[in-house]
C-alpha cells in the first residue's frame, strides 16, 4: 500500500507540472510584439515590446526553476532522501518536537539554499536588466538571514506547538490546533504590520500636505475612520510601486509605496486608496478571514484522520511512522485538493476586486481609478492580455484591462456607500 501512496504523490506532482506548463503555453500564445488595437493609449509601442520580452524572459526562468524543483523532489522521493534525512535526526534525537524541528529545519536550508542562485539571477540579472531592480548585495543577504531567524522562530514555534497539541489530545487534535492557528492568524492579520514589516522596511507616517489632506477628506466622506497612513520605503529593493490594506478595527493601515507616491498624481493616489477602503466597507478583509479559517478547519480535519497511519512515514521511505514523515507525505497528497480551494477562492478574490474598484468609482472618481491602473501597468510592464484559463488558475485579481472596462460608466456618488 505505501507504494501505491508514492505513485499518487509522483503522479500529482508530475501532472501539477504538466499543467503549469501547458497553461504557460496558453499564455505564451496571446503575447505578441505589436501593440494590439484594445491596448493602444495604455501602452506604446516600444514600451509594449519591452513588457512582452519581460513576460518571455520570466516565463523561460520560471520553467528552468520548476524543472529543477521537480527533478529534485523526484530524486528525494525515489532514491529514498526523505528516509534518511529521517534517520540521520533519530540519530540526534529521539524526542518528537525536536525531531521534527530538525528534518524541517534542514529541509526548509537546503531548500532555500538550492533556490538561492535563482533568486540572485532572478533579481540582479533579470530585473536589472528590466530596469526594475533596486536591492543591493547587502539588503538581498541581510533579508535571507532575517527570514531564516523568522523561519526559526515562528514557523519553529508554532509546528512544536501543533506536535504538543497532537501528542497531548489524540482525536481533538484537529479542533485544538484549528483554534490556534486561526488565533495566530488573526493576530497577525491584525500585527502583521507593526511587527513583521519593520524587520525589512522602513514604515513612516504621510507628511502633513495636499496627499494626506485629500485622503483624510476621502476617509471622512465615506465614514471610514483612518489614523493610520503610512509610506514604505519599496524603492530599497524594487521601482514596481504597490498599496495594500492591513489591520483589523484601530489596528487597520493604509500602506502606500513611496514608487507609487512619485509616478502618480494626488487624485490617482486617492483612488487607489479608495479601493483599498472599499475591500473594508465591502468586509471583503472579514470574509477573507472567515474562509481560510474553514479551509484550514477542512484541512486539519482531514490531516487527523491520515496523521496517525505509518503509511504514509512507510511511502517515503521510512521504516518507522513520524509525524513530521506524515505532515510531509500528506502534504503532497493534499495539493490537488488545495488546488481546488485555491481556484475559489481565486475567483471570489477576483469578484471583490470589481466590488473595490466600483467602490471607489462612485465615492471617488472612476477615471482616476482607471488612469493609476494604466500608470501601474506600464510601469511594472504588466501583462494586459493574459489567457482566460491562466486567469482563471493563477489571478487573485482581475487583467487590468477587465478592470477598466468595468470602470467605464461608473458615475461618482453623492453620498457615501454603506
Amino acid at each position: 500500500m505505501d507504494h501505491v501512496i508514492l505513485i499518487v504523490i509522483i503522479v500529482i506532482l508530475v501532472v501539477g507540472y504538466i499543467v503549469e506548463r501547458i497553461l504557460d503555453y496558453l499564455n505564451s500564445t496571446y503575447w505578441s510584439d505589436e501593440l494590439p488595437e484594445e491596448l493602444k493609449g495604455i501602452y506604446d509601442a516600444e514600451k509594449y515590446k519591452k513588457s512582452q520580452a519581460y513576460l518571455r524572459v520570466k516565463q523561460r526562468f520560471s520553467v528552468l526553476t520548476d524543472s529543477v524543483s521537480l527533478a529534485v523532489m523526484l530524486l528525494m522521493l525515489l532514491l529514498g532522501g526523505f528516509a534518511w534525512l529521517d534517520q540521520v535526526v533519530r540519530e540526534w534525537t529521539t524526542h518528537p518536537i525536536l525531531m521534527s524541528l530538525c528534518f524541517f529545519g534542514i529541509l526548509g536550508l537546503a531548500s532555500d539554499l538550492l533556490t538561492t542562485p535563482f533568486s540572485v539571477y532572478s533579481t540582479f540579472v533579470i530585473e536589472e536588466r528590466f530596469g526594475f531592480n533596486k536591492t543591493t548585495p547587502r539588503t538581498f543577504i541581510l533579508d535571507k538571514l532575517k527570514g531564516w531567524l523568522l523561519g526559526a522562530v515562528i514557523g519553529g514555534g508554532l509546528l512544536s506547538l501543533v506536535i504538543w497539541i497532537y501528542l497531548s489530545t489524540g482525536q481533538f487534535f484537529w479542533v485544538l490546533t484549528w483554534i490556534t492557528i486561526s488565533l495566530f492568524s488573526v493576530f497577525m492579520t491584525m500585527f502583521y504590520s507593526t511587527l513583521i514589516v519593520p524587520l525589512f522596511n522602513k514604515q513612516t507616517p504621510l507628511a502633513q500636505g495636499e496627499l494626506r489632506n485629500a485622503i483624510e477628506q476621502f476617509a471622512e466622506k465615506v465614514m471610514f475612520r483612518l489614523d493610520n497612513i503610512f509610506v514604505i520605503d519599496g524603492s530599497k529593493r524594487s521601482r514596481k510601486a504597490n498599496a495594500y490594506f492591513s489591520g483589523l478595527g484601530a489596528k487597520k493601515r493604509i500602506v502606500l509605496y513611496d514608487t507609487l507616491i512619485a509616478d502618480h498624481s494626488v487624485d490617482e493616489l486617492v483612488a487607489v486608496l479608495a479601493h483599498e477602503v472599499g475591500h473594508y466597507k465591502k468586509k471583503h478583509t472579514r470574509t477573507g478571514i472567515i474562509l481560510s479559517v474553514i479551509q484550514t478547519g477542512l484541512m486539519l480535519y482531514i490531516l487527523s484522520l491520515f496523521i496517525g497511519n505509518p503509511l504514509l512515514s512507510q511511502a517515503l521511505g521510512a521504516e518507522l511512522g513520524s509525524f513530521h514523515m506524515g505532515i510531509l507525505a500528506f502534504g503532497m497528497l493534499y495539493s490537488p485538493i488545495s488546488m481546488i480551494l485555491g481556484l475559489g477562492m481565486n475567483y471570489l478574490s477576483r469578484k471583490h476586486e470589481y466590488e473595490a474598484d466600483r467602490f471607489a468609482g462612485v465615492q471617488f472618481n472612476a477615471r482616476s481609478l482607471q488612469e493609476a491602473l494604466k500608470k501601474l501597468s506600464v510601469n511594472n510592464l504588466s501583462n494586459l492580455r493574459p489567457h482566460p484559463a491562466y486567469v482563471f488558475v493563477y489571478y487573485s485579481h482581475p487583467p487590468v484591462l477587465k478592470r477598466l472596462q468595468a470602470l467605464e460608466g461608473v458615475e461618482s456618488a453623492a453620498c457615501p456607500e454603506e
